[in-house]
C-alpha cells in the first residue's frame, strides 16, 4: 500500500533539503553520443555547481549544448532537474565558492594539473516523486519558477537559506 502523496510544498522542501545535503548526482548530456555520469555538486545561490575536465565528453557537451538533465536520489525518491549551463573558469570562480565546493564534495579541481571547468546549472524545471501516486503534480518548478500548491507560479528559485527561513516560519529575509 502506498503512503499518501506529499503536497507540492512538502516535495519542494524535501527537494531543497536534498539539494543542500546530497553530494552526488547523475548528469545527463547529449552531444555526438549521450553521456550519463556521476558528479559531485554544491547547491549555491539557487544553482548547482559542478566540475569536470574541460576536455571530457561531459565538459564538451555542457559547453556545446548549454542544457543538462540532473538526477538526484534513489529511483523511489527521485528529483529530476532540467537546467541551463553557465561555464565558469577556475579564474572566474570566487575563492569562497571554490572553497565551499571543495569542503562539501571532498574534491578540489583547482589543485589538479588536468584543466577543469566549473559548470553552474540554473534549474528551469524540477520534478520530484516517490511512487506512482505522486506522478500527478510532480512538477515543482517550471521556467525557473517554483510552483504553488495549485500549480501557479510562486516566484524565482529560492536559496537554501531562504527555504530554511521559510520552513522556520520566517519570511525570505529572515523576518516573521
Amino acid at each position: 500500500m502506498l503512503d499518501e502523496p506529499r503536497s507540492r510544498e512538502q516535495r519542494r522542501m524535501d527537494t531543497l533539503h536534498r539539494l543542500a545535503n546530497d553530494v552526488d548526482c547523475w548528469v545527463a548530456t547529449a552531444g555526438e553520443s549521450p553521456y550519463l555520469i556521476p558528479l559531485s555538486f554544491l547547491w549555491d545561490a539557487g544553482t548547482l555547481l559542478m566540475s569536470t575536465p574541460e576536455s571530457s565528453p561531459t565538459g564538451r557537451n555542457l559547453r556545446a549544448r548549454g542544457t543538462v538533465r540532473v538526477g538526484l536520489g534513489p529511483t523511489r525518491d527521485v528529483v529530476l532537474i532540467e537546467g541551463t549551463v553557465q561555464v565558469v573558469t577556475i579564474a572566474e570562480l570566487p575563492q569562497a565558492v571554490g572553497d565551499a565546493f571543495a569542503a562539501k564534495t571532498g574534491f578540489d579541481p583547482r589543485r589538479l594539473a588536468t584543466p577543469y571547468l566549473y559548470f553552474r546549472i540554473l534549474p528551469r524545471r524540477i520534478q520530484a516523486w516517490r511512487e506512482v501516486n505522486e506522478l500527478p503534480g510532480r512538477d515543482l518548478m517550471r521556467e525557473g519558477r517554483w510552483l504553488t500548491a495549485t500549480g501557479s507560479v510562486l516566484g524565482v528559485a529560492m536559496t537554501e537559506k531562504e527555504a530554511a527561513a521559510q520552513q522556520a516560519g520566517a519570511g525570505p529575509c529572515g523576518h516573521h
